[in-house]
């Protein structure tokens, strides 16, 4: 199991133990091993109490040799690197530490053989040293170039920690079409309702979501819309589970019908992913409920479906996923996740899909609509 989380302040002794390590061995020649965090599905344990994928007693060990001498050797090299952004303060993104190895290959020609021949290869060096160290990359000074959702909300406010120790006070209700995106690491974020705060509202597609902000959404209800953009970033995550944790209002999740929303999408939403057992703690949202589009809505409001295309690797390459993760997945499987995993077996046995969008079908005069049947949904309970 884990150790417990893994601070920033904790990061250069660990880094320390870990080299000096390596190098006694190599002195008594004695091949060094690095044990890694195995983030993987076949790793993944999930217990509905905690409500996220955590990671279970399975190593990547590496031991040097012929084969592994260039990837140890990197680890140790951007490790360098990343200690010494600790150490400074300095931040940056994935894609200048990138460069920043480049540069250092480039003033020192002994380093050429762990050059990186793209940023793939720096990439998961990254990730394989949050895995050793069990940490998260921005406890590493390294920041992905995600943002949190689009949000908007006339009675939410945000105040937000600065580096220097100043702080910064959002209204959202001041920002008027203009939303809030919150950047990078949600954790400096503390949240406040002006008034009351019903719900969050999710939307899948950023797009619908604006639109709903456009016809009024917030201004009818004490709510919070936020925009996922897609597969959830780690912002996204991170954001929708600070107001989870802070504010204690419930969550909904609005998005498409398909196996695809349903595995990458609303699971990566509520219990984290697979290839991030490490961190889904403070980046997953338990607690979301899925709204829709549900099977049964299909039917009940006559929305525009349409089958999966037999010739879309895409489409084709989800409901296979969907297969195997009703066979594997530990969320899929656990029975109080009963409900999600009936709509993947609809999926498979159906082969249909529905768009969100398709409650515009409903009342196609009426900007509201969708409006009226998510806050009916919503009222009456009707979601998993």
């Amino acid at each position: 199991m884990m150790r417990g989380k893994v601070l920033q302040h904790d990061i250069p002794d660990l880094s320390i133990e870990l080299c000096e390590r390596l190098l006694k061995d190599l002195e008594r020649a004695k091949r060094p091993v690095i044990e890694a965090t195995k983030c993987s599905l076949d790793n993944a344990l999930y217990d509905f109490k905690v409500g996220f994928l955590t990671p279970g007693k399975k190593k990547i060990k590496t031991e040097l040799n012929v084969a592994s001498v260039k990837k140890m050797s990197r680890a140790v090299f951007m490790l360098e690197i990343l200690l010494r952004n600790i150490s400074t303060g300095a931040v940056n993104t994935k894609r200048e530490l990138y460069y920043i190895s480049k540069g250092e290959v480039k003033h020192n020609a002994f380093m050429k053989p762990i050059d990186f021949a793209d940023q793939d290869e720096s990439d998961s060096i990254i990730d394989f040293i949050c895995e050793i160290l069990e940490c998260y990359r921005e406890e590493l000074n390294c920041y992905a170039n995600d943002r949190g959702g689009q949000t908007y909300s006339q009675q939410l406010v945000v105040e937000e920690s600065l580096s220097d120790g100043t702080r910064a006070v959002i209204d959202l209700s001041q920002l008027g079409t203009s939303p809030f995106q919150p950047k990078n690491r949600p954790q400096n974020l503390t949240l406040k309702a002006r008034k009351k705060i019903d719900y969050c509202l999710i939307v899948e597609s950023e797009g619908t979501a604006n639109t709903l902000v456009a016809n009024g959404y917030t201004k009818r209800h004490n709510c919070i819309l936020v925009g996922a953009q897609g597969v959830p970033s780690n912002a996204v995550r991170g954001w929708l589970r600070r107001i989870q944790d802070q504010l204690q209002v419930p969550l909904y999740f609005f998005g498409d019908l398909d196996a695809y929303t349903m595995q990458n999408i609303y699971r990566t939403l509520k219990a984290g992913s697979a290839a991030s057992l490490i961190r889904n703690s403070d980046y997953s949202a338990p607690e979301v409920r899925f709204l829709g589009v549900l099977p049964e809505d299909i039917k009940k409001y006559d929305l525009n479906d349409y089958p999966v295309k037999e010739n879309d690797a895409q489409e084709v390459r989800a409901l296979k996923k969907a297969k195997d993760a009703l066979q594997n997945d530990p969320f899929f499987r656990d029975k109080r996740n009963k409900g999600l995993a009936d709509i993947l077996r609809w999926l498979l046995e159906n082969k249909r899909r529905c768009e969100q969008q398709a409650f515009f079908t409903v009342n196609p005069r009426d900007p509201t609509m969708p409006e009226k049947i998510i806050v009916e949904k919503i009222k009456n309970g009707i979601y998993v």
